[in-house]
């Protein structure tokens, strides 16, 4: 990893770059470092792969934060890896960049077969989320068949080409002056067939099987975030590049708080004497409970803050507060001497209560 240069650096971005100029960044250094502009240059290739890599990275919010943090080994972290296979997998992945420089999907080149994408949960506690886990997940996916290799055709046989259609998946129909191309009805756009199926996948080139990963979920993530392993998708028919797979994430509510962005609100019960006189009052964090202090003369409602005991920001930049929210509660009742002493409170102060009545604490009034 060491040898590696700052993802930053390579595209010539600052650190704080945004999402559009970063993207701006990368289609220049694309269309520079092109291979088709640069035939035979292995250092411009090596350069755009580089260039690639870097924006494969920074582009993800996940990933970005994770690489903000720990480098170019957080970036390799529960992300599926950063970097391609080959030049193809870049096209492949950017089509929709590569298209709006050269006008056609692929950079000019025809991409390949691309497997479909899936989808995984994963729920984690508020704690969890806080601290960054790594959690292992099952998945099923189609991967390539082992006993054909993906082609299909049993052990020994090979795939024939289309005679119908000459092997380019398309016919061609006459309709009075027009020409009409559709989709053979034979190989169905394959442009190949299999007389001899291979009997482990019945010819369709994939087997189903269930993969364990280990994904790291980077700390202050938020309910609903979704990261992205490439390449851990379904593979597609007849080999090609495998899609993609979304790992979403559930996030538990946590009784003891409400969470906004990287702030968590909390209530604390306190009483008149404490809001009056002042106290220190225990308030729960993620990390245990922490003292606060309320000054005299706090009003019930008021909110005091417990800096830095929040949630872990994704860009790395510190944490968020605990927020407390104070909220006075009333006593359903009193023992005789607090009666008496809040009386007289409110006597001194001219504020007008209600009598003693009838009963009250056991007692009659005198007649």
């Amino acid at each position: 990893m060491s040898d590696k240069r700052d993802y930053y650096e390579v595209l010539g971005v600052a650190r704080d770059v945004d999402a559009a100029d970063l993207k701006r960044a990368y289609r220049r250094l694309a269309m520079e470092l092109h291979p088709d502009r640069n035939p035979g240059d292995a250092a411009a290739e090596d350069k755009f792969k580089e260039a690639s890599e870097a924006y494969q990275v920074l582009c993800e919010p996940q990933k970005r934060a994770n690489y903000d943090r720990f480098g170019h080994a957080g970036a390799n972290a529960g992300f599926g890896g950063a970097g391609f296979r080959d030049v193809g997998d870049i096209f492949s992945t950017f089509s929709d960049i590569f298209g709006d420089i050269f006008g056609m999907s692929g950079g000019g080149r025809r991409a390949a077969a691309h497997g479909a994408d899936i989808e995984t949960r994963v729920v984690l506690t508020l704690v969890e989320a806080a601290a960054g886990i790594t959690k292992e997940i099952q998945v099923l996916r189609n991967v390539p068949c082992g006993t054909c290799e993906g082609s299909g055709a049993a052990p020994g046989s090979e795939p024939e080409s289309c005679r119908h259609c000459g092997g380019r998946g398309q016919v061609m129909h006459s309709q009075g002056f027009l020409m009409i191309s559709s989709t053979c009805p034979i190989c169905r756009g394959e442009g190949r067939v299999i007389r001899d199926a291979c009997p482990q996948c019945e010819g369709t080139g994939l087997n189903e099987e269930e993969d364990a990963l280990q994904i790291a979920i980077p700390a202050g993530v938020e309910d609903g975030s979704t990261l992205r392993l490439m390449g851990r998708g379904e593979a597609p028919p007849q080999g090609g590049r495998p899609g993609n797979l979304y790992v979403i994430l559930r996030v538990e509510a946590d009784e003891r708080f409400e969470r906004d962005g990287a702030d968590l609100h909390t209530e604390v019960v306190v009483s008149f004497p404490q809001l009056a006189l002042g106290d220190r009052v225990a308030v729960s964090t993620l990390d245990g409970e922490a003292e606060i202090e309320i000054p005299a003369g706090t009003q019930p409602g008021e909110t005091l803050a417990l800096t830095g005991h929040g949630m872990p920001r994704l860009n790395g930049r510190g944490r968020g507060d605990v927020v407390a929210h104070l909220k006075l509660v009333v006593p359903g009742s009193l023992s005789p001497e607090e009666d008496g002493h809040l009386r007289a409170y409110a006597a001194s102060g001219g504020q007008r209560v209600n009598p003693e009545r009838s009963g009250f604490f056991g007692r009659k009034k005198k007649k």
